[in-house]
């Protein structure tokens, strides 16, 4: 396993900057409004590529959704489409 190195500061810097963009927004800036919600698509795109990346690294669906609170059938339905399952590309081959 790969230590987290810097991850949860990287996490709260994260927060930072989208909850100052956020309020920008808010302050009047109306334009700016539809590349904030881009962010949204950014971040479901970076989950799923950290799920399928460690799935690639041979972590299970249920180790997965044990860190993000939710059961492995609903993890593996939330992201199980975008990740084919290595048995299934096996046999497929």
């Amino acid at each position: 396993m790969i230590a987290m190195v810097e991850n949860r500061e990287f996490n709260a810097f994260a927060k930072r900057i989208i909850r100052a963009y956020g309020r920008r927004v808010a302050e009047g800036d109306v334009d700016a409004l539809p590349e904030l919600l881009e962010l949204s698509a950014s971040l479901d795109e970076a989950i799923t590529n950290a799920v399928k990346g460690l799935r690639a690294f041979g972590y299970s669906w249920a180790e997965i959704a044990e860190r993000i609170g939710m059961s492995r059938q609903a993890a593996q339905q939330r992201w199980g489409k975008a990740i084919p399952d290595q048995r299934d590309t096996e046999t497929n081959t």
